[in-house]
């Protein structure tokens, strides 16, 4: 039994849906508007300790629509994820945290997103694939030019 005390865990505790708006400002009036509309997507990290060993890991994605400089719709989804992580070593736990957990957590939200345009009445809007690495080791460049180093708190 003393061998459990330094056996790596890794386990999903829970995801959930933290948070969900969805806003159509200049609607009716700019369902009749004919143009493309344009879109821009905005990605989110987040990361905390929440108790020993326990984290909660969120991906927030921010997605703009307008027509004519007008906004068609606005939806904004934060889904997070609640793991169990112990006995790693530090260095390999911010990867955990930066790229493992956002990598799980992350095809919820494009679900998400993509039924919530759905269900308010557009065509969805299909988040691309994200290389949670490529984001962690800018963050971390970043952070080391900063003199900081540890959790994601933010990537935009």
């Amino acid at each position: 039994m003393a061998d459990d005390n330094l056996t790596p865990v890794f386990q999903i505790q829970r995801m959930y849906l933290k948070d969900l708006s969805l806003e159509q400002p200049n609607s009716p009036q700019i369902l009749l508007e004919q143009s493309q509309p344009a879109v821009d997507i905005q990605l989110g990290l987040g990361a905390e300790a929440i108790a020993d060993g326990v984290y909660e890991v969120a991906v927030t994605a921010t997605v703009t629509t307008k027509v004519a400089d007008k906004v068609l719709f606005l939806v904004e989804a934060k889904q997070a994820g609640i793991f169990e992580i112990r006995n790693i070593p530090g260095d390999q736990l911010d990867q955990i945290i930066g790229i493992a957990c956002p990598g799980i957590v992350y095809p919820y939200l494009r679900a998400i997103v993509s039924d919530v345009c759905t269900r308010a009445g557009f065509p969805p809007v299909l988040l691309a694939e994200v290389n949670f690495q490529a984001m962690f080791e800018a963050q971390r460049a970043q952070a080391a030019g900063q003199n900081g180093s540890g959790i994601i708190t933010s990537v935009n």
